[in-house]
């Protein structure tokens, strides 16, 4: 279920869209070369399913960590959230820290969903 967000928000994440670099789900199954693909959803979020492959950073830390998982300015990064707007937001941010291969999945988990491929879950450890 997607959430209602407010006009402001709205219109920030508007502004912040023209940017950076927004990549489609058939885009990124075809990308051909090496990348990172980061969920920046909040942790209950990630427990409950993600993109196969995908490394958790929350959106909260991305900022605070990002230099420490990918030292390499020019790495290729893929961000993606629930439905495309905080990962726009934090790519806009890793640009602004330095990154220039920085990607916002358009339609983030949301539309991966939606397409039914597949999604990993963790598993609870006793």
């Amino acid at each position: 279920m997607a959430a209602q967000h407010s006009s402001r928000f709205l219109a920030l994440v508007a502004n912040v869209k023209q940017q950076i670099k927004e990549i489609t789900i058939p885009e990124l199954q075809q990308l051909n070369q090496p990348y990172i693909l980061f969920d920046i959803r909040e942790d209950h979020e990630w427990q409950g399913g993600h993109i196969p492959k995908a490394e958790h950073l929350g959106k909260g830390i991305i900022e605070r960590d990002i230099e420490q998982r990918v030292p390499d300015k020019t790495q290729t990064i893929v961000l993606y959230c629930g439905g495309g707007y905080r990962s726009a937001l934090a790519a806009d941010n890793l640009q602004k820290m330095g990154y220039s291969q920085v990607f916002s999945l358009d339609g983030g988990y949301r539309d991966w969903c939606q397409r039914a491929l597949p999604i990993e879950q963790e598993t609870k450890q006793s």
